[in-house]
């Protein structure tokens, strides 16, 4: 199996509000080799955004892979190790149970903004996801290679 390193971020302007926007990103790395990924979730809270950020990583795996995927959300990282229990947002649970199956994943958790530069490069990229409102892969490259 090919080994895929992930680090992922979401986030929610305006979390919990109504005017709420959510955005996703991850970088995926493979023999060296980079991409990032990103979704906008409209409405949404930080916690959904998070999970979505695993998510789409997951999703945009070609085959089976082992995966180590780095989140500095402990929601998701406890969740998927079973620390904690889920009480909402099973839709989200359900759509990263199916991304995630066929891999080996293990789940590490990171300090957010505390210098990780690819975790920085993700948490950049899920904000301007939100506050643009849309992916614009472009931007999410030069996010990547700075």
């Amino acid at each position: 199996m090919k080994q895929v390193n992930i680090v992922c971020d979401g986030s929610s302007l305006g979390n919990g509000g109504k005017a709420a926007r959510a955005g996703a990103a991850a970088i995926l790395e493979y023999r060296g080799q980079r991409r990032i990924v990103g979704e906008f979730l409209g409405l949404g809270t930080n916690q959904q955004a998070e999970i979505v950020a695993a998510c789409i990583a997951l999703e945009a795996l070609r085959e089976p892979c082992q995966v180590e995927v780095i989140s500095d959300s402990q929601y998701v990282v406890k969740t998927m190790n079973r620390e904690f229990r889920r009480k909402t947002n099973h839709e989200f649970w359900a759509r990263l149970d199916a991304a995630a199956n066929g891999h080996r994943v293990s789940w590490k958790w990171t300090r957010g903004h505390a210098g990780h530069p690819i975790q920085e490069k993700c948490d950049e990229a899920a904000r301007l996801i939100a506050e643009t409102g849309q992916i614009d892969q472009s931007k999410l490259d030069e996010i990547l290679q700075g």
